[in-house]
């Protein structure tokens, strides 16, 4: 089994939460739901980042990989972040956009890189 990885319900939580953010991202994108897709943005930044807040970085892991871990973190609090400019009424229209770019941009870098650093060792 995966040490990298959480493999209980908190890894449940974060797939959940960014599927919802996903479908909230999507939602104006196709012109669906455009009076409920913030919520649905919000309620997964809120799923994800409990998901990763009870995640538990593992002890036999590299000091690499567990630093990548927890810049994987970071990407929930920009989620979050996302969400708060979506219901701010002083917020550009791409504010929330710029957030959920930059969370994803995380989740892709560490994605990437855990494995990599794994296999190092």
């Amino acid at each position: 089994m995966d040490n990298t990885k959480s493999s209980g319900w908190q890894a449940w939580l974060v797939t959940a939460g960014l599927l919802l953010i996903v479908a909230g991202v999507l939602l104006p994108i196709l012109g669906m739901g455009l009076s409920v897709y913030r919520w649905i943005y919000a309620a997964g930044a809120a799923v994800c980042l409990v998901g990763r807040l009870f995640s538990r970085v593992p002890d036999s892991v590299p000091l690499r990989v567990k630093r990548l871990m927890r810049i994987e973190s970071w990407s929930a609090i920009f989620f979050c972040a996302g969400a708060f400019f979506m219901f701010w009424p002083g917020a550009g229209a791409g504010d929330w956009l710029a957030f959920t770019l930059a969370g994803g941009a995380i989740l892709i870098y560490t994605s990437i890189m855990i494995p990599r650093a794994m296999r190092k060792g």
